[in-house]
């Protein structure tokens, strides 16, 4: 099955390069692009059954920060990796806090844009080293994620625990699966409870909320 692709992304050159980069793959389908936030959601109301969106950030009109969170709240079934050249904190931040399922640098080559981008596909949050890194910094700085609203006293299970520590150290549902001996489905289903309790809809941001709170 073909996934089906669409780009936000102001400059014509990028544009060209990220298109000509999943031109390589036959299970990748270009759809359509947009230069800005703005253009890319009004191509979206006409053809919304898109798989992945590769979101520039710094756009005229509207920018892919705002593009992600009304995208995310519209049709939420959509991934969203962010594709950059700004590897800031503050975008970081921001961008994982609109829901953005994963954060690359533009640089990025075929092969491993095409590895993420199955990746994302598969529940995954893909990113580079440096963004991870980064990502890491801010958990561990309450002072850059004090803005997120309190979350009620939470109560997980030790198993749900064990698998958020998990998925906090990068590791996949079989990974998690192996280590902690249970099927992936199981993992699959503790996960979903997680994002439940948790009241959120990603791994990063699982994980950013239970460090605040200490659960993990």
């Amino acid at each position: 099955m073909n996934l089906k692709i669409a780009i936000a992304e102001d400059n014509s050159f990028l544009a060209k390069s990220v298109i000509e980069k999943l031109s390589f793959f036959n299970d990748l389908d270009f759809k359509f692009k947009g230069v800005n936030g703005a253009e890319l959601i009004g191509k979206l109301e006409a053809n919304h059954n898109i798989d992945v969106i590769l979101m520039d950030i710094k756009m005229p009109e509207m920018d892919g920060i705002m593009a992600t969170e009304i995208i995310k709240n519209k049709y939420p079934h959509i991934k969203i990796i962010m594709l950059t050249v700004f590897d800031d904190d503050e975008n970081l931040f921001k961008a994982i806090k609109a829901g953005a399922n994963g954060y690359l640098l533009k640089e990025i080559d075929a092969e491993n844009l095409h590895k993420c981008i199955l990746e994302v596909m598969n529940g995954g949050a893909p990113m580079t080293p440096n963004m991870a890194l980064k990502t890491l910094k801010l958990l561990r700085n309450p002072l850059n994620i004090n803005d997120f609203e309190e979350l009620e006293q939470i109560k997980l299970t030790n198993r749900e625990t064990a698998i958020l520590e998990h998925l906090s150290k990068g590791l996949n549902y079989n990974e998690i699966a192996e280590n902690l001996i249970i099927s992936p489905s199981t993992v699959r289903k503790h996960i979903e409870n997680i994002y439940k309790k948790l009241q959120v809809h990603n791994k990063m941001e699982a994980v950013t909320k239970a460090k605040k709170h200490n659960l993990i």
